[in-house]
């Protein structure tokens, strides 16, 4: 597990067992939205700020690969929908633990939406990409969002703390999920994790007080860190927001000294 281990640390900061993800995977779901049509900028800013990792389809590395910059972590993502399809709920592999290897991953990811009507496939697609990462000592993040018919609020503790406990169960390194509101819900879900590092999403595109704070107030309960998507790539200023981001989790810095650093 010694290769599982080595990668890893280029996603998650080996002495604080903290990161900064910036997913941008969203050329699939959404299409070509801003921050997202030049890639190779976006990262060269996000890496800039402090970013621990960028993830991302196979397009990151076969097109926007760059030949200088600050190094980054690669996390491939392995499952897909479209905004466009009968069902964006419904995620299916498009990508394979092997081919994260050819492209020099340091890890990969997939969505699973838990209370959706095809959660079975979804949990069998997980366990599949466990088993594979097991072999071949590659980190797993498991992407964690109640979603579906059997759903009445994602943001829940109960089903959010449920959800985190299955990718744990299943073998995930590193598990991303909602917020669920306030220090004290969010540390039963840390708490239920079985040691598994837990992150946050960054959420819908919001204001960037909300956001630092959301992100203050997880650390608080005991979160790894934040996967802050379309809050940094379609930021003004991605280098800075990331930075800010950068100074809560790593520094323990409050909101009003992060806020000021985009000033």
């Amino acid at each position: 597990m010694i290769g599982k281990l080595i990668r890893l640390e280029r996603i998650i900061d080996r002495n604080t067992k903290k990161t900064i993800i910036v997913p941008m995977d969203h050329g699939i779901t959404i299409g070509p939205c801003k921050g997202i049509v030049d890639m190779k900028k976006t990262i060269d800013l996000v890496a800039q700020g402090g970013a621990n990792a960028v993830l991302g389809h196979v397009g990151m590395p076969l097109h926007a690969h760059r030949k200088g910059g600050k190094d980054i972590g690669l996390i491939l993502h392995l499952s897909s929908s479209t905004s466009l399809g009968p069902d964006p709920n419904k995620k299916i592999l498009t990508g394979s633990v092997e081919q994260a290897i050819k492209f020099g991953a340091d890890g990969v990811s997939v969505h699973i939406n838990i209370g959706s009507k095809d959660e079975p496939e979804m949990l069998k697609d997980l366990g599949y990409v466990s088993r594979k990462c097991i072999e071949w000592g590659m980190p797993l993040i498991a992407m964690m969002y109640p979603r579906g018919p059997n759903i009445k609020n994602s943001y829940d503790v109960t089903v959010v703390k449920h959800s985190v406990r299955i990718a744990a169960e299943l073998g995930a390194d590193i598990i991303k999920t909602n917020y669920t509101g306030s220090i004290e819900s969010f540390r039963e879900v840390v708490d239920g994790a079985l040691g598994v590092p837990v992150i946050i999403a960054g959420g819908a595109k919001g204001e960037d007080e909300k956001t630092l704070q959301m992100i203050k107030n997880a650390m608080k309960a005991g979160a790894s860190g934040v996967a802050i998507g379309r809050n940094a790539f379609e930021h003004k200023n991605p280098e800075k927001i990331i930075r800010a981001v950068y100074e809560i989790i790593y520094n323990d810095a409050n909101c009003k000294d992060a806020i000021n650093i985009l000033s």
